[in-house]
């Protein structure tokens, strides 16, 4: 019996065995079909007619294999009600050993890691009447294939808004739009191929040296200080990767002074600065750094995001290119397309041009210089033996305490016990075990609400351990 493809409201495929005859082909089929589930318990089979004129053949070959697996158990047959799957034993669940978290997944209790903007503040409102003017008005052709640097209206408008709010130097025809940062790191990392080793600051966020040392580059870390990155440790490196607004995690701004070293480092060896502009928009004791990159835009890979500005699920991110390596990346993903749908592009590009973006960050702005005032205060009224800082910019603090590295891991388990998380600052160094005793707290990820009872909660707790 050939595959066939049942037309009776349920398509079922259904498949025999070579060698078989038509009766046991279709009694094959239809036990298979039970036995996987895709047939599940109570589904109501069509009548004998209708199954053999489907499957082409002989009615009595149908009503026989229907028979059998009646006798089999397999299927039911009921006084008026027809042919039905009978409930099958339950199997026991399979043994699957779950994939390790590649995210940061909602937690019970106090939830105040960093990495997470206050997603209760996400603009609802605003992002559902754009959606709607994007589906207005967009022509059928912003539905077709795009250009694979991203749309052409993000683009022309993420060039005026990157000008303007973070002193970017740049053109549309300079920008890609990318599926979240760490999509735009793989596509650098593609584009500089085999040209050399890539310097990340230490500490940093682990996995971004990983996924450099998986695309087959040698990973170096570089220390950082109270004025940012140690450029005089760099030396061939084919690119150096920085946050120099505001240095995850250990929030210290790159100086003025070693801005200037490390753009000179970059001229003088040919390598480039990917500059991680991650929540440059948020300072709060005086106006926002402006991007690296408006020093020298021909050595600098600016690289930007909405996981801050708005909420990460939305898998935005840009980057703005030098010319000299536009080539270079169009070659690294000649059979890459990008992962961004169309219209939440159209969407964020309608939200920069009518002042939405802007009037949403500085809403989030005053809410997160809120948060960490609070913080600071319960710091300095609880806790006098620990030191903030890390303060002037972003969505979250290092918490200094008194103690040493080796302490860490029975603090975080303390705190997980009573539903308190954080992150310990050890696993974004090269060598934990050099790390000071220090938390990342958090500030923006609870809903406004729940702020207050989370910070109390962990103000309390480490009062008690710090004692």
């Amino acid at each position: 019996m050939a595959d066939q493809w049942s037309r009776w409201g349920l398509d079922l495929h259904l498949q025999s065995q070579a060698g078989r005859g038509l009766r046991a082909g279709i009694e094959y089929a239809l036990r298979e079909a039970v036995r996987s589930g895709r047939l599940p318990a109570g589904t109501r089979l069509p009548s004998s007619r209708t199954l053999a004129g489907d499957l082409g053949v002989a009615r009595g070959t149908v009503t026989q294999a229907l028979e059998q697996l009646v006798a089999e158990g397999y299927l039911e047959s009921r006084p008026r009600s027809g042919i039905r799957v009978a409930p099958q034993p339950a199997a026991p669940p399979p043994t699957i050993t779950p994939p390790p978290q590649a995210t940061l997944p909602p937690l019970r209790g106090v939830d105040l890691r960093s990495g997470f903007p206050d997603l209760a503040a996400f603009p609802r409102r605003a992002w559902l009447a754009a959606t709607r003017h994007v589906m207005q008005t967009a022509p059928n052709t912003a539905l077709g294939y795009r250009d694979r640097a991203g749309a052409a209206e993000l683009r022309h408008a993420l060039a005026e808004y990157l000008g303007r709010a973070r002193g970017v130097v740049t053109t549309p025809d300079h920008i890609v739009i990318c599926a979240g940062y760490a999509h735009a790191l793989r596509l650098v990392s593609q584009m500089f191929g085999h040209r050399g080793a890539i310097a990340f600051e230490d500490p940093a966020e682990p996995g971004y040296p990983r996924l450099a040392v998986h695309l087959g580059h040698e990973a170096r870390r570089i220390p950082v200080d109270r004025d940012g990155l140690l450029v005089e440790a760099l030396s061939d490196e084919a690119a150096a990767v920085v946050t120099p607004a505001h240095q995850y995690p250990l929030g210290v701004t790159l100086s003025p002074a070693r801005r200037v070293e490390l753009v000179s480092w970059a001229r003088r060896t040919g390598g480039f600065i990917v500059e991680d502009d991650y929540d440059g928009e948020f300072r709060y004791d005086r106006q926002p750094v402006g991007a690296l990159q408006g020093m020298a835009p021909d050595r600098v890979v600016y690289a930007g995001t909405t996981s801050k500005t708005i909420a990460p699920g939305l898998r935005l991110a840009w980057l703005v290119l030098p010319g000299s390596l536009l080539t270079p990346l169009w070659e690294a993903t000649r059979w890459e397309e990008s992962c961004v749908n169309v219209i939440d592009q159209l969407v964020l590009a309608h939200l920069i041009e009518n002042g939405e973006l802007d009037r949403h960050v500085r809403r989030c702005r005053t809410r997160y210089r809120r948060r960490r005032d609070l913080l600071g205060q319960a710091v300095t009224r609880r806790l006098p033996q620990a030191r903030l800082s890390g303060v002037a910019a972003g969505l979250h603090a290092v918490l200094r305490l008194p103690g040493t590295a080796a302490q860490e891991r029975a603090l975080l388990d303390r705190l997980a016990a009573r539903d308190i998380h954080v992150e310990g600052i050890s696993s974004f160094y090269h060598r934990p075990e050099e790390s000071p005793l220090a938390l990342l707290i958090g500030y923006a990820t609870p809903a406004d609400h729940a702020y207050g009872n989370a910070l109390s909660a962990l103000v309390e707790e480490l009062a008690i351990v710090v004692a």
